[in-house]
């Protein structure tokens, strides 16, 4: 018998030995499969949702009504893509979002949010479709862990004037990113 356990493992892209469950601020990224844009359209540098984009922002606005340890921060919804700031809480909800706390259960970590969010999105958006076979998200998902203020209001500027950058977007696959958004990201390595 030979090992396939190397063939079917995939590498994590979470840090190593990271808690996502502690109280913290996060960054995620959230992408279509193969970047359909299916949420709507950037016109004049503003985003217009669609039916499927409303869905999104409706599931994304409740996240903190169905898990109390939650609350979000700027988020934007793009043509093919979520970019969004969460805040894990600890269960006095009033600690610095900054300085990891308390453990939490796997049930609140953040992958377990991503999770849920992409899981009742799917279900909705194949349904709005009649199409249950469609694929809406790509596989994982990137983080970005906070570490201070400063970070915190750079990714705040960067979803806020996201979609005036759109045509340079790296999510966009008919753009191309430019130094600019390049140099931003390398910032956070």
């Amino acid at each position: 018998m030979t090992d396939t356990s190397e063939k079917h493992h995939r590498r994590s892209i979470r840090l190593k030995g990271y808690d996502y469950s502690q109280a913290g601020a996060y960054f995620v990224t959230i992408c279509t499969d193969d970047r359909q844009n299916i949420f709507g359209e950037i016109i004049n540098g503003k985003m217009h949702l669609n039916h499927i984009g409303q869905i999104i922002k409706t599931e994304w606005d409740k996240t903190p009504k169905i898990r109390s340890n939650v609350d979000l921060d700027e988020s934007v919804i793009m043509p093919n893509h979520v970019h969004g700031i969460i805040l894990i809480l600890d269960d006095g909800r009033g600690v610095s979002p900054y300085a990891p706390t308390t453990f939490r259960s796997p049930s609140k970590n953040l992958g377990a949010i991503v999770r849920g969010f992409k899981s009742t999105t799917t279900k909705q958006i194949n349904e709005a479709r009649k199409s249950f076979s469609t694929s809406v998200w790509q596989r994982n998902y990137y983080e970005h862990i906070i570490r201070n203020e400063h970070e915190l209001n750079r990714i705040r500027e960067y979803s806020v004037y996201n979609p005036l950058r759109w045509q340079f977007d790296r999510e966009n696959l008919e753009g191309k990113p430019d130094q600019q958004e390049i140099d931003f990201w390398k910032n956070f390595e």
